[in-house]
């Protein structure tokens, strides 16, 4: 027994005298002896039972006295003690003090051990039918395993054919890209939501730079987006290509797709293009899709379907009537139906649940069901705060402080001007400023919060532009030396993200990176947007 007590509280707290020697201690306090101090007396008999184990009593009687019975907290201290006694308590404070130190010391080790003891523990439960102990060693804990991975819908890792990889209980859809990156992540998030109405699991392939130039490697899905998050915003499993087949595999695959891009324009008389397929070394057979999916029937400027017209083909019964004769594949010259068990059309961008185009309204299925759910990877976004510290002038793992995100594009827009000078076809920076202050205005009145750095983001070439930009006391990210340190795609990247971060956004009418980056904004921020409007010298006036 470990008694954490003072020597007057042992010898006070003693039932030792009494109940095996028949003797009550009579206790004075601990200090050096004065003249006429009342003593300790002491019995021969007690003093031998100064060994015994020290346990506090609540009431005893001391046969040799005469007083009453005392509680151990109302002890005499009025008997005198000769020098024999003070003998006596001198070699009982000694021992006392001796004992204290010994079962201090005793309980330092105790508690020492148990608390060296290592992480890796194992357990000696007493066998109760044997009469033995029998080390058992705790099992690890066990790892999370997140149900909507890739090994749930797939029998394992890339394989050189997709098909030994896809298992037989579950259904697939896949499709190609073939325009500018921005459209491309719409087309993607069009693939991912019919993939959620067809209850199949999408299969998304690479980005391709057709806007940076085709010398530029292809960049994974995953690589922009945080497809481990995306999958746990959907409830549903989403697939890349280079997780079922692998990516240096040169077998050639055979598949049967939809041909979708014949039957909803008038001017190319074969499927969509694409380097996707050939990519993936797959060779690809065509069946035209029946007219009637088209949005608007035999309207030949919109080339828009609805979701439910492509969805209908994913089931047997519009599947089998819909059949017709398929294009052999180019490469072996096979014609196959589409495949029911990797679903696939050429291409997916016109596709709409009511109107064209209506990624650029909030009610936007396609968006709210999916396209809100594709955030940067974390890499990325830390990449983009970095420039973004830089522009404003925040010191490194700063706070960046609220800001308003812009996009103007010019230079491929150019086409579109019907002639007339740059000048006046697009919106001059005053006006731009306008919508800025519109933003600013907003934001405080919903918010409380000023919001006074702006960033520009900008396809824009003209040096004399940007200085302007500078003097309204905007701010924009240097991407000097960005390709050299990340490679070809990353200018476009960062914008991007730089764009979604804000707490507000001005952009650019009819561009869909812009249309997308008000959609983040909104979606992400809760923040205001203003899209410009363009083409002639006053479009903007309002």
């Amino acid at each position: 027994m470990c008694a954490l007590h003072s020597p007057l509280q042992l010898v006070r707290g003693s039932e030792c005298a009494t109940e095996h020697c028949g003797h009550i201690v009579s206790i004075s306090p601990i200090r050096p002896l004065k003249k006429n101090q009342p003593h300790v007396a002491i019995s021969p008999t007690a003093e031998r039972c100064l060994s015994c184990p020290f346990r506090s009593f609540s009431m005893q009687s001391d046969p040799d006295s005469r007083s009453p019975p005392q509680y151990k907290d109302e002890l005499p201290f009025n008997r005198a003690v000769g020098p024999q006694g003070l003998l006596s308590r001198k070699r009982f404070v000694l021992v006392a003090w001796t004992a204290l130190v010994i079962i201090s010391l005793g309980c330092l080790a105790t508690f020492m051990g148990y608390t060296s003891i290592p992480s890796e523990i194992t357990t000696e439960p007493l066998d109760v039918l044997g009469g033995h102990s029998s080390a058992v060693s705790l099992p690890p804990p066990t790892a999370s395993v997140d149900p909507l991975a890739p090994t749930s819908v797939l029998k394992g890792g890339p394989t050189l054919s997709f098909r030994d990889n896809l298992r037989p209980d579950v259904q697939y859809i896949t499709s190609w890209v073939s325009a500018g990156w921005t459209n491309d992540v719409m087309t993607y998030i069009n693939l991912i939501y019919l993939g959620l109405i067809t209850e199949r699991v999408p299969i998304i392939p690479e980005f391709i730079p057709s806007h940076i130039g085709g010398h530029v490697p292809p960049i994974p899905f995953g690589e922009v987006f945080d497809v481990p998050r995306l999958r746990q915003l959907l409830g549903q499993p989403v697939l890349e290509w280079r997780e079922v087949k692998h990516h240096n595999s040169t077998f050639v695959d055979d598949l049967g797709c939809w041909n979708v891009w014949e039957a909803v324009q008038y001017r190319e008389a074969y499927p969509r293009r694409s380097r996707i397929p050939d990519d993936l070394n797959l060779d690809i057979s065509y069946t035209r899709a029946p007219d009637w999916i088209k949005m608007i029937p035999n309207f030949e400027h919109d080339q828009h379907v609805t979701f439910w017209s492509l969805a209908r083909l994913a089931f047997p019964t519009t599947r089998k009537a819909s059949l017709v004769t398929p294009l052999p594949s180019k490469k072996h010259g096979v014609s196959l139906p589409p495949d029911e068990h990797l679903l696939c059309y050429d291409y997916v961008y016109y596709v709409s649940a009511h109107q064209p185009f209506e990624m650029e309204y909030d009610y936007s299925p396609a968006w709210r069901y999916v396209g809100k759910y594709m955030h940067w990877t974390p890499r990325l976004q830390q990449l983009a705060d970095e420039y973004v510290r830089r522009a404003l002038g925040v010191p490194e793992d700063g706070t960046i402080p609220p800001y308003i995100s812009m996009h103007v594009r010019h230079h491929d827009f150019e086409v579109w001007c019907g002639g007339l000078p740059v000048s006046e076809c697009f919106a001059p920076l005053p006006v731009i400023a306008r919508r800025v202050r519109e933003v600013q205005e907003e934001l405080y009145e919903t918010t409380g919060t000023r919001v006074n750095h702006v960033i520009m983001t900008s396809d824009e070439r003209n040096a004399t532009w940007w200085r302007e930009v500078s003097e309204l006391g905007w701010f924009s990210p240097d991407h000097t030396d960005t390709v050299a340190l990340y490679g070809d795609w990353y200018p476009v990247l960062i914008d991007a993200v730089i764009q979604s971060s804000g707490v507000g956004f001005v952009g650019t009418d009819r561009s869909t990176m812009s249309i997308v980056a008000a959609r983040r904004v909104e979606s992400w921020q809760k923040g205001p947007n203003r899209l410009v409007k363009w083409g002639t010298p006053d479009a903007d006036d309002h």
